[in-house]
């Protein structure tokens, strides 16, 4: 299995920057496509950006522009740089990942637990 802890939520005011961290360990051989979803209260989950193990990205129409996703390999880890932020970005924001579990080298996925981003003057 692979566990997947996000770190940097908080509060921003509108026009702020946030930098969202989401950290992998486990019995995994790699790690392949990873994505970040958000959730808002009364909305549907939203895929927010992903990054493959190769580097190619996409993004969501509404944060094209302002969010960029990049990964480090060697440290098991995405991040989201999410810029130019408005209260509409307001969020629980997870991370999903791919990955091929060492003991039955079946893929799998997993997911993390989530962090609170809010947008608010």
């Amino acid at each position: 299995q692979v566990q997947l802890v996000e770190s940097g939520g908080g509060l921003v005011q509108p026009g702020g920057s946030l930098r969202l961290s989401c950290a992998a360990s486990g019995n995994f051989f790699s790690l392949a496509t990873m994505r970040w979803y958000r959730l808002a209260p009364g909305k549907q989950r939203e895929l927010v950006a992903l990054i493959t193990d190769t580097g190619i990205t996409d993004y969501a129409d509404s944060v094209k522009g302002r969010f960029t996703i990049s990964r480090d390999n060697a440290e098991n880890t995405v991040y989201l740089q999410m810029g130019s932020l408005e209260p509409e970005d307001s969020a629980v924001y997870s991370c999903n990942a791919d990955f091929i579990d060492r003991d039955t080298l079946r893929w799998l996925d997993s997911w993390g637990q989530g962090t609170q981003v809010t947008v608010s003057s």
